[in-house]
């Protein structure tokens, strides 16, 4: 199986909800017929009537598949929900909780038990069957309310929030394990092999966005071939078939097209695997919706800041990589994009910036956000945070005529509204003092 058959898979059953509760089906027929031979080998009977116990049985079998439509039901609301209030790009995180996976499953396997328990009833009762079925059916019935209360406190936009952000953080700590030295050049030497027209230039033929590729596999391939591979689209960019897709220099005239194609997985949409960006883009498309003028609701988008100012608390403390990779030898084989610091930056803030202008809840939570970050991040990431500190400062003035209201904007506030830092008081009689 090659490295694109093993991602698709794995992407595949990791965005899928059906796949464990329909294994769970062939574990529960498997388990009550283990359970029933057990049963008759050992003896084991219920002193209970076969009429009585059949009833019961058909209870719980009825009431399990009750519990995994709504369970599945309450699943597809979850998602409707979530992609009309928050963001369409939210569903996929909402199919690979591993909680809900788990409880459909398990309600799915209690079901088949059930049924299975109930057609082996004939003249006597199995003992260990039907404690089993009867039990679990109990077991179920508290993983329901459970499940039930899990799936009301998602909805809130507080708790989808915070599942994409420890999502962003995990990526960008696999994307980027490294922290940031202090004798670390900012800037790296341009690979002069780039400057040449490549010997070889291998087009895409699918439609499609980057969601990963093989970067080992790359390497070994550069360095069997004795060439040096440049990756054309970065990870979460559009190809349509016939763009570029490779650039191969210094040889590789035995290296096969296909075999590179093979290595770069694309899809309908992006993904988090290798794509730290799209962490960002998800929480400032929650962020800019909740502050359209048909929702209005900055609380939201200050709730989508806070997840954020960690975000790029953790991207400005790593040491961002180059996108270059070198053999065991320390030869330069693979060259592909990566997003820098600015670019997280103008994701992180623009957007918000832009359609927050109105409100002083929004500007004074950026305003503390890049503050902050200025205070904590290592000197080389300021430039870009008092870039955007100046266009906050300059659009709010513009915004807010106000003198009263430009010092509040001017005050930087973790809450957005209710708190105040350490210059609050100052900012406060500031503005008492220019109304007066």
């Amino acid at each position: 199986m090659s490295w694109l058959d093993r991602y698709r898979l794995k992407l595949y059953v990791r965005n899928s909800i059906w796949i464990f509760p329909a294994l769970s089906i062939v574990a529960g027929l498997i388990a009550v017929t283990l359970l029933n031979r057990i049963d008759h080998a050992l003896g084991w009977e219920m002193n209970l009537g076969t009429d009585v116990a059949q009833t019961v049985m058909g209870t719980v079998a009825a009431s399990m598949f009750t519990l995994v439509v709504v369970s599945s039901s309450a699943v597809l609301v979850a998602v409707q929900l979530a992609s009309a209030q928050l963001t369409p790009r939210i569903i996929l995180l909402v199919y690979r909780s591993r909680l809900r996976k788990l409880c459909v499953s398990l309600f799915v396997f209690t079901f088949t038990f059930s049924v299975g328990a109930l057609v082996r009833i004939e003249s006597t009762v199995p003992l260990l069957t039907s404690y089993v079925a009867a039990y679990g059916f109990l077991l179920n019935l508290a993983l329901f309310l459970y499940f039930i209360d899990s799936m009301g406190k998602t909805l809130r936009p507080s708790s989808a929030l915070q599942v994409v952000g420890f999502a962003g953080r995990e990526v960008v700590r696999s994307v980027y394990p490294s922290k940031l030295k202090r004798d670390q050049p900012s800037t790296s030497k341009p690979v002069e092999s780039l400057q040449r027209d490549p010997r070889r230039l291998v087009l895409n033929e699918l439609d499609g966005v980057v969601l990963a590729f093989d970067r080992r596999g790359l390497v070994s391939m550069a360095e069997s071939s004795n060439c040096l591979i440049e990756l054309v689209p970065q990870v979460g960019d559009f190809i349509a078939a016939g763009d570029p897709l490779f650039r191969v220099f210094e040889g590789g005239e035995d290296l096969s097209g296909e075999s590179l194609r093979q290595s770069v997985a694309l899809g309908p949409e992006r993904t988090l695997e290798q794509d730290p960006m799209y962490a960002f883009r998800i929480i400032v498309d929650i962020a800019s919706k909740a502050l359209s003028p048909a929702i209005n609701d900055p609380t939201t988008a200050v709730l989508a800041i806070d997840q954020i100012h960690h975000l790029l608390r953790d991207v400005g403390s790593r040491s961002l990589a180059e996108g270059r990779e070198t053999d065991r030898n320390g030869q330069l084989r693979l060259v592909y994009r990566t997003p820098n610091w600015e670019d997280f930056v103008l994701l992180a803030v623009t957007e918000i910036r832009q359609y927050g202008r109105d409100s002083i809840q929004i500007v004074r939570r950026l305003r503390a956000m890049l503050e902050n970050l200025i205070d904590t991040l290592p000197e080389r990431r300021d430039p870009m945070l008092r870039l955007e500190l100046n266009l906050l400062e300059v659009s709010s003035k513009r915004t807010f005529l106000d003198l009263y209201d430009q010092a509040l904007a001017e005050t930087g506030d973790l809450q957005g509204m209710g708190g105040r830092d350490k210059n609050g008081q100052e900012h406060y009689e500031q503005g008492v003092s220019a109304i007066a």
